[in-house]
């Protein structure tokens, strides 16, 4: 008995031994690759629609970058999550082995995508140490992107969740499912529409229909299958050709874009608004460009929420400065930074469990705003996006369906 508890003391030993040795390598591994970056530029290619993250990722990002590693950021904005994964694309089929995009914001469809054209770098988590310390590397949030694996090939960035935005000085009482906003949209012709997919915002208030018409998200987790998809959805695209006709200017044409979207809604010609962040309408209430009377809510049925990611294309320029542009962006620093909404309003995905106290208390203090519903209630109504197999489908159903219908009308 006695031999085997010093066989086993023996084995812990040796076990500490080797994950000393591993955490000094690493971490004189990441000193070598912070001393190799000075004076490097880093192209950040991102979805360029928001004049609040722009402002952040062009002020406090590059200053702070600059300052720390002697890199310089060059923001890409980019008008469709999939340009740039097609600039990949073609990168890869005309053999360019130094590419024009260093870190990639990329989503769940687009990640789909890019795995399967083989055009990203990696597995780059285990060389992150902001992930590494930070975050919970089991969850399951972290470990697949609309049900796509991500392997070790994307970090994850920030979390999001599905809101309606609306003025509690005009709608005393908001609709708490889709039944009821169908009702509340025939009582209030005119007061309400939606961004035509494939807009983010939209195609995202397209799938809670779907969730909403056809019995929830859990039949859409199991295994990929369009033929039921496009059964099931038969009841969405019947619904939403139902509010056409009460729609902001009858259906006859859909808002472009989230921009368009909330510019109708600031100008008060929709009473009834919506977004992919719980602080959407945080920071133009701050701005005064926006009542103090908005307020936020959700369905009964559930809101949509996910984690958007950070990649490295498979032909990075400066590969080191990528790196450490993402252990920045992962940061308590950035994380906390980003996640107030006079900044952007974008919640962490860092675990909190996982930080010194004083970080904790830190994140704990922000204040989130009076339109910004509580975190318990948020989180008791999380559900998981749709794989990303059906988004594609979605969007090209809700234009033979949808969008058709009303060219035909």
């Amino acid at each position: 008995m006695k031999s085997q508890i010093a066989k086993i003391f023996r084995i812990i030993l040796v076990f500490q031994i080797f994950m000393a040795f591993s955490a000094r390598a690493a971490d004189e591994n990441w000193s070598k690759i912070t001393q190799s970056v000075e004076g490097q530029d880093v192209n950040f290619s991102m979805w360029g629609g928001s004049e609040n993250i722009n402002q952040w990722v062009d002020k406090w990002v590059t200053a702070r970058l600059r300052e720390k590693y002697g890199v310089k950021l060059k923001r890409i904005p980019a008008r469709d999550p999939a340009d740039p994964i097609n600039k990949l694309i073609t990168e890869k089929q005309s053999g360019r082995k130094q590419g024009s995009i260093d870190l990639l914001w990329v989503n769940g469809e687009n990640f789909k995508i890019a795995r399967n054209a083989d055009i990203l770098h990696g597995p780059i988590a285990g060389q992150i140490p902001s992930y590494l310390k930070f975050y919970e590397q089991n969850a399951a949030e972290n470990n697949f992107d609309f049900g796509t694996p991500t392997e070790g090939y994307e970090v994850p960035y920030g979390r999001a969740q599905f809101v309606f935005v609306y003025d509690s000085a005009k709608v005393k009482t908001p609709p708490q499912s889709f039944v009821e906003l169908e009702r509340w949209i025939a009582a209030n012709p005119g007061k309400f529409t939606y961004p035509a997919p494939p807009d983010f915002t939209g195609s995202a208030f397209v799938r809670q229909a779907l969730y909403a018409t056809t019995g929830g998200p859990e039949q859409y987790m199991k295994q990929v299958n369009l033929d039921t998809l496009r059964k099931n959805a038969k009841a969405t695209w019947d619904y939403l050709n139902r509010l056409k006709p009460n729609l902001w200017m009858k259906g006859q044409t859909y808002p472009e874009s989230k921009a368009r979207l909330d510019a109708l809604f600031a100008d008060g010609e929709l009473w009834i608004s919506m977004g992919y962040s719980p602080t959407t309408a945080e920071a133009d209430i701050r701005k005064g460009l926006l009542p103090k009377t908005v307020r936020t809510f959700i369905m009964n049925e559930g809101t949509l929420a996910n984690t958007h990611f950070l990649a490295i294309p498979f032909n990075a320029k400066n590969l080191n400065a990528a790196l450490v542009l993402a252990n920045f962006l992962l940061s308590p620093e950035a994380q906390l930074a980003k996640a107030d909404p006079a900044v952007w309003g974008d919640f962490p995905a860092i675990d909190m469990a996982k930080l010194p106290e004083s970080e904790r208390k830190k994140f704990a203090s922000l204040d989130l705003g009076i339109s910004t519903l509580p975190l318990a209630i948020l989180a008791a109504h999380r559900v998981p996006e749709i794989q990303s197999e059906y988004l594609v489908e979605i969007e090209k159903l809700w234009k033979k369906s949808v969008a058709a219908e009303r060219a035909r009308r």
